[in-house]
């Protein structure tokens, strides 16, 4: 049985809207799009590469996915991460797409049912920024692992990852976290039930 990670950049109050350039996603009239790239280094970009390595199947939602498609397979060569999205088996959730232009590329229509058919045939399959079908996934309780890469600045407005309507669910850590130079901070968590509440921390452990 394989594993559904999540792959999102997140400011410190959890905005994941467009971090690689300005008009990656302004859509509720967004103005701050670019914010990751004055905390890129070396050292959190050959992580965000070796974590790219590891996937076998790419896991999309619309929005993403048309942003993807316009601009990899026209990098082809160019670099490792475009080989890599290029080659694999590539899934986008969406309701109206039919005739997907990026090469691998197959439309899920039912993301309960039919996400869970792709861990029984892949080992990572990875979901990378798409934050409305990572919401989807985590209502339906198909994330195995979220890999956050946390950076040291607040937006104020923005996509978020956590917002009202999100299910009750705990993580545990799978990694020990890891601080880039530039201040960005590696944290991983998987999948670890239900929280726990009730729990009073003024009374001495038992």
């Amino acid at each position: 049985m394989g594993i559904v990670q999540v792959d999102l950049f997140l400011t410190l109050d959890g905005v994941y809207q467009a971090p690689g350039g300005p008009d990656e996603d302004r859509s509720g009239g967004f103005e701050l799009g670019g914010w990751q790239g004055a905390y890129f280094d070396d050292e959190s970009g050959a992580t965000v590469g070796a974590g790219i390595e590891r996937l076998d199947a790419l896991l999309l939602g619309r929005r993403t996915y048309d942003i993807f498609a316009g601009y990899w397979p026209a990098h082809d060569g160019d670099e490792p991460i475009a080989v890599k999205f290029n080659a694999v088996p590539k899934f986008v959730v969406s309701r109206t797409l039919s005739a997907p232009s990026w090469q691998g590329t197959t439309v899920l229509r039912d993301v309960r049912s039919e996400v869970r058919a792709l861990k029984d045939r892949f080992d990572e399959v990875h979901v990378v920024g798409s934050g409305d079908l990572v919401s989807t996934l985590l209502r339906e309780d198909l994330v195995d692992r979220l890999n956050l890469l946390l950076y040291p600045v607040v937006l104020g407005s923005g996509k978020r990852l956590f917002g009202h309507g999100s299910v009750p669910a705990a993580f545990t850590l799978a990694e020990p976290p890891r601080a880039f130079p530039k201040g960005a901070v590696s944290l991983v968590y998987e999948r670890a039930g239900d929280p726990v509440t009730g729990v009073d921390v003024s009374q001495p452990a038992q």
